[in-house]
């Protein structure tokens, strides 16, 4: 047997933190030595991080990375271990892995497929490196391999695969298997989305059977920017088997998932395989002298077993666990980054805003039941709060969370009542004023000044938004006299629609539900109250929440206002909005499909109601290039800034709502 114990690093990182990202890659090293390891993959532009953006095109940014790489060459003695940063070569800037041996840089691997789609913007700073290329550069004073290459260490063959390689149909893992490589690393930026992790493993499993090669994959942990959060998925595959997994979306700052490997097992797989094709050639291979793999590993890997899934991963609520805890870790590195002292949210007793506050109250839960006290101490070191605080979940609630109710003509003792209950349960600060009478002299005001009374009749639309519009000011002072961020509880399905007050209900400065519809957004809180999140537990004060239909109570009382009775039922404006955005059909292709789904409509008031979302949709795209920073959680964000692109001023698909006029009622095909 070959044994060689490999590990794969999970690693938080905030763009252009030089001295911490340095720190946590060195605390990584550190853990690996401590723990025998001998190969150690770190992540995809570690070194800077990977939400640089146009920083990247920045001359002291290339210097910055090389100077800390610096420092990881020399900390790699006795290891083998990459780590990925920003290089210049010939001109152009390249998405390299830098493979550290025993206390030199052996070579630079760029990443040859740039992820362009979606959130990533790769294209705009990479260049991709061809395939079978191979070159030298000058780093760090010496002539080094930069290129398609492989590396002999000790007799084990390396290669790399370096994130969106490994996701394209034509991987450079082919290349690598047919020249013998043994152990394959890909340093990652993956970013979280719902049930992707399935994806990724299928891939790294795949891999290292088709392969017949160790497969060591590592990522970024935590929201790193402001709107991408990575879960720190790390893997370590061997022979088509997963050895071992790191922790996903957890709460400290490096995570690291090891296993021992045997070399020599999938070589004697590639032996036994008909349809390797080696390549029989030397070419493009450094040979590294003089390196022995220290730290003998035990006689015995572990098993596979090592590698099963944790509880909240297996209980059959995947997704509103990974909604849960994505959020949490975003807003609470969103809090610490942004150095914000807490947050506010305006609680209106309905189903948006008392998401927000069961998501901070489980971010300080977590921070409670998940964390060390010292590791507590250190993520919110500066709100300076005592030991006893930060060690209690209500008492860390309450000193990161006020709420405030905030009532107008159309509210009702119903929703005070429920937000009230709500903050009462999860421990957080709350208030409740009456703003009924601002909104009142406004209306005078105007009224006043066109020489005419404001009347509902006549004015429906400009008296709800001026009643949500005169939340945003004391919202804003609240937050400002606390110096917290203020949370906007809009969701997706509002998102897509304009059903929001510019100015009223999405003031804020971050908005952690816009990437999620209305429609499961309510079916999580009806979870939340009868079961939630594994080791969390319920918030049974929600069912003063969940019971009611959703309303802004923006009109009168008597007018019975529901947000299905202003759009149109949630589960039909969701399937719309997949048909129209996501998958990119025309209003009249939307009907085909949506007509044969059982959404309890006919063809006419499906016709309707894809009218009448096309027509808001396009009419809001101003609205939604001004909401303030939403997380990316899945492939049906609307967020222009990461995600969805559409034109502010457009025909609004007039020749398209045409063409739907012309089948709603034949049923005959566009």
């Amino acid at each position: 047997m070959k044994l060689l114990h490999v590990a794969a690093a999970a690693l938080e990182t905030t763009p252009l933190d030089w001295d911490g990202n340095l720190a946590r890659v060195l605390t990584l090293v550190a853990r690996a030595r401590a723990e025998g390891v001998q190969v150690l993959c770190l992540p995809e532009l570690a070194l800077t991080g990977y939400g640089c953006e146009d920083a990247f095109h920045a001359a002291f940014v290339h210097e910055a990375a090389l100077d800390r790489l610096a420092r990881v060459v020399e900390a790699s003695r006795g290891l083998v271990l990459c780590v990925g940063l920003p290089f210049v070569h010939e001109h152009a800037l390249f998405n390299v892995a830098a493979l550290c041996v025993d206390g030199a840089l052996v070579g630079l691997v760029p990443k040859q497929n740039l992820a362009g789609d979606g959130l990533h913007y790769e294209p705009r700073w990479f260049k991709a490196w061809p395939s079978g290329v191979r070159a030298h550069a000058e780093v760090l004073g010496a002539r080094v391999p930069i290129g398609d290459w492989v590396f002999e260490v000790g007799g084990v063959r390396f290669g790399f695969e370096i994130c969106e390689d490994a996701w394209v149909a034509e991987r450079p893992g082919v290349a690598l298997s047919a020249r013998g490589v043994d152990v394959i690393l890909n340093p990652s930026a993956s970013h979280f989305a719902f049930g992707k992790a399935l994806v990724r493993e299928r891939f790294v499993l795949e891999g290292s059977r088709a392969f017949g090669a160790t497969y060591v994959y590592a990522n970024l942990l935590g929201n790193e920017a402001g709107r991408v959060i990575y879960d720190g998925d790390t893997l370590v595959a061997s022979g088509g088997e997963l050895l071992a997994r790191g922790p996903r979306l957890s709460l400290r700052e490096v995570e690291l998932a090891s296993a021992v490997v045997d070399v020599s097992r999938t070589r004697s797989g590639k032996l036994r395989s008909a349809s390797h094709r080696p390549a029989l050639s030397a070419e493009g291979v450094v040979e590294v002298a003089g390196h022995a793999f220290a730290h003998a590993p035990p006689a015995r890997g572990p098993s596979a077993l090592a590698a099963s899934r944790p509880a909240w991963e297996r209980g059959g609520h995947l997704k509103e666990e990974e909604f849960a805890r994505a959020v949490t870790r975003g807003l609470l590195d969103y809090l610490r980054k942004s150095r914000a002292r807490g947050f506010v949210v305006s609680a209106s007793g309905g189903a948006d805003s008392s998401a927000v506050v069961c998501l901070v109250h489980h971010a300080a839960r977590r921070v409670v039941e998940e964390l060390a006290p010292e590791d507590r101490a250190s993520l919110l070191s500066h709100l300076g709060l005592d030991a006893a605080t930060l060690g209690d979940v209500r008492a860390l609630t309450g000193a990161l969370l006020t709420t405030v109710y905030q009532a107008c003509e159309g509210s009702s003792d119903r929703t005070r009542d429920a937000a009230a209950a709500l903050s009462e349960a999860v421990g957080a600060r709350h208030f409740a004023i009456e703003l009924g009478d601002v909104a009142e002299r406004y209306r005078a005001l105007v009224g006043g000044a066109l020489g005419r009374a404001l009347a509902w009749r006549t004015d429906d639309l400009a008296l709800q938004n001026i009643q949500a519009r005169v939340r945003g000011p004391s919202a804003w002072l609240f937050a400002n006299l606390t110096d917290s961020l203020l949370l906007a509880t809009s969701n997706r399905s509002e998102a897509a629609l304009g059903y929001a007050t510019m100015d009223g209900d999405t003031c804020g400065g971050l908005s952690p539900i816009a990437g999620i519809d209305k429609r499961y957004l309510r079916a999580w809180l009806s979870w939340l109250e009868r079961e939630g999140p594994a080791g969390i537990g319920a918030i049974p004060a929600l069912a003063a929440i969940t019971s009611q239909a959703s309303t802004p109570e923006l009109r009168p009382a008597d007018a019975a206002q529901t947000s299905e009775g202003d759009l149109m039922p949630f589960a039909v404006l969701d399937a719309i909005e997949r048909q129209i955005v996501r998958d990119r059909r025309s209003p009249a292709e939307a009907l085909e499909v949506l007509a044969r789904a059982d959404l309890g409509r006919s063809r006419a008031q499906l016709a309707q109601d894809i009218r009448r979302f096309v027509e808001l949709f396009t009419r809001n795209q101003w609205k939604r290039e001004r909401y303030a920073p939403s997380f990316h959680l899945d492939d049906e964000n609307l967020d222009p800034r990461s995600w969805f692109r559409f034109p502010i001023l457009s025909s609004g698909l007039r020749a398209e709502l045409g063409a739907l006029s012309g089948v709603a009622s034949t049923g005959e095909a566009p």
